[in-house]
C-alpha cells in the first residue's frame, strides 16, 4: 500500500519538476543574453585614469572622482539589463500564459518592438516558442489579435532563416484565410509582406509549397480594391516562387499567368510581373500558357513601345524572342499585329539589350520571308504545259518587271517606317542622331 502511494506521488510530482526545469533554463538563457550584451558595453581598464602617488592631489582627485563616476555608471547599466531581463522575461510569459487576449496583443506588439530593434534578441525570442503561438494568433477572426501577430512574425522572419523555417514548420501557410477580400487593405498587406519573406525559403533546401500560398496571392493581384504598393509586394513573393522551376505548374495552375499579363500593362508593376513572366515562358507550361493567352502577343508589343521603361523593353523583348523562337505560328500572330515597325524603333531607339533583342527578331522573320520567297514560293511561272490550252509560259520580262515591284513596295514600305519613327524620335528631342542613323542603314539589312 506504501508503495502505491509512493509510485502515486512521484509521478505526480515530475510534471511539476518537469516544468520548473524547462522554466529555469528558459530565464537562464534570456539572463546569459543579456549578461555578454552588457559586457561589452563596460568600460575596458585602459578606460580608466592611472591613480599613481607621483602625480599631484589634483589629479588623484580627479581620477578618484572618474573612477566613482564608473562605478555609478556600471551600477546604472547593470540595472537597466536587470529591468531588461524582467521586461522580456515577463513579455513572453505574458504571451504563453497571459490571463486574457488583450494581455497577449500587448505582448506581441512588444515582441515585435524588440526584435525590429535588436538582431540578437530576434533570434533568441524565435527560438523560446513564441513563434507557435503568435502563428495561431495570426489565424483569429479579431482583427487586432491578427494584425499584432502578423507583424511580430514579420519583424521575426526578417533576415533570420531559422525563424522563417520554424513559421513554416508551424503551419502559417495553412493560417492563410481562404478568401483575401474579407481582409482590409492594411492586413492584406501586411500578409502580402510575411508571404515575401518566407518565399525566400524557396531558394533554400528547405521544403516550401506553394499550393497553400498562390490561391491566396493571386487573390490579392487580381483584387481591385488592392493597392499598388500591395500588389507589389505579392508580385514578390511570385517572383521568389517562379525560380524553382518544379513551382511552374502550380503557378500556371493556379492562373498566374493570365493575371501577371493583365498586370504588366501597369507601368507601375509591368517590370516585376514581366521578370516572373521571363522566369516561366523558359518552361514547358508556361510557354503553353502564355501561347493561348488572347494577350500575346499584342500586350507585349505595346510594352514595346514604351521609350520610359527600358528595362521593361528589354523583358517584353525576351518573352517575344522566346515564344518567336522555333515557332511559325508565333512568328505570323506577331506580324499580324503589327511587330516589325515597332522592333525598327526599338532597334534604332532602344537601350543596347533591348537592341540586340529586337535585331534577332528581325533577322528571324527576314530570314522567314525570304524562305517564303524562295524558288518553290512566291510568284512562279505557270505550271500548265506549253501546248495546253490552260495557259502559256510567263515572259521572262514580265517576271523581272514583277520583282522591280516587289522591291519598290518594300522600299515604300520602309519609308513609310521611317517617317513614322522620325516623327516620334522629333517629339523626344532626338531626331539627329536618328537621321544619321537612317542615312547610314541600308534597306537590305531590313526585312521589310
Amino acid at each position: 500500500m506504501s508503495d502505491s502511494n509512493s509510485t502515486a506521488t512521484s509521478s505526480s510530482a515530475s510534471p511539476i519538476w518537469l516544468y520548473s526545469y524547462i522554466k529555469l533554463r528558459f530565464f537562464n538563457r534570456i539572463r546569459r543574453f543579456l549578461l555578454s550584451k552588457n559586457a561589452r558595453k563596460r568600460p575596458t581598464p585602459s578606460d580608466h585614469f592611472d591613480t599613481s602617488s607621483s602625480r599631484p592631489a589634483k589629479v588623484i582627485s580627479n581620477n578618484n572622482e572618474a573612477t566613482m563616476a564608473g562605478q555609478v555608471l556600471e551600477k546604472q547599466s547593470g540595472d537597466d539589463h536587470e529591468d531588461d531581463v524582467l521586461g522580456l522575461q515577463r513579455t513572453v510569459k505574458k504571451l504563453h500564459f497571459g490571463v486574457c487576449w488583450e494581455e497577449r496583443e500587448l505582448a506581441a506588439m512588444e515582441i515585435g518592438t524588440l526584435a525590429k530593434e535588436d538582431v540578437k534578441v530576434r533570434k533568441l525570442v524565435g527560438g523560446l516558442g513564441v513563434i507557435p503561438v503568435l502563428v495561431s494568433m495570426a489565424a483569429s477572426e479579431v482583427v487586432s489579435r491578427r494584425r499584432a501577430a502578423v507583424s511580430a512574425l514579420i519583424e521575426l522572419a526578417n533576415g533570420t532563416y531559422t525563424n522563417k523555417a520554424l513559421m513554416a514548420e508551424a503551419g502559417i501557410f495553412s493560417k492563410l484565410p481562404k478568401d483575401s477580400n474579407i481582409l482590409d487593405d492594411p492586413t492584406r498587406h501586411q500578409f502580402a509582406e510575411l508571404l515575401f519573406l518566407l518565399s525566400s525559403l524557396a531558394n533554400t533546401q528547405f521544403p516550401l509549397s506553394s499550393l497553400e500560398t498562390l490561391p491566396f496571392l493571386v487573390g490579392i493581384i487580381e483584387s481591385g480594391t488592392s493597392s499598388i504598393e500591395t500588389k507589389e509586394t505579392c508580385l514578390s513573393a511570385l517572383n521568389n516562387l517562379s525560380t524553382m522551376l518544379e513551382n511552374a505548374g502550380n503557378l500556371v495552375s493556379n492562373g498566374v499567368v493570365e493575371a501577371l499579363l493583365n498586370l504588366s500593362s501597369i507601368k507601375e508593376l509591368s517590370e516585376k510581373a514581366l521578370a516572373t513572366l521571363g522566369n516561366l515562358v523558359v518552361t514547358l507550361m508556361g510557354k503553353k500558357a502564355m501561347e493561348n493567352s488572347a494577350a500575346v502577343p499584342e500586350s507585349l508589343i505595346e510594352i514595346l513601345t514604351w521609350e520610359d521603361k527600358p528595362k521593361c523593353q528589354e523583358l517584353s523583348s525576351y518573352i517575344l524572342m522566346i515564344l518567336a523562337h522555333q515557332s511559325s505560328d508565333q512568328r505570323v500572330k506577331m506580324a499580324n499585329s503589327g511587330i516589325v515597325p515597332v522592333l525598327l524603333e526599338v532597334a534604332l531607339l532602344g537601350s543596347s539589350l533591348a537592341q540586340k533583342r529586337a535585331l534577332k527578331l528581325l533577322q528571324w522573320f527576314k530570314d522567314e520571308r525570304q524562305a517564303k520567297m524562295g524558288p518553290h514560293s512566291g510568284p512562279q511561272t505557270a505550271r500548265f504545259a506549253i501546248g495546253s490550252p490552260l495557259g502559256s509560259p510567263v515572259n521572262p520580262r514580265e517576271a523581272q518587271q514583277g520583282k522591280k515591284m516587289m522591291k519598290n513596295l518594300v522600299k515604300q514600305s520602309l519609308y513609310k517606317n521611317m517617317e513614322m519613327i522620325t516623327r516620334r524620335a522629333s517629339a523626344s528631342g532626338d531626331s539627329s542622331k536618328l537621321k544619321s542613323l537612317i542615312i547610314s542603314t541600308s534597306s537590305k539589312s531590313l526585312p521589310y
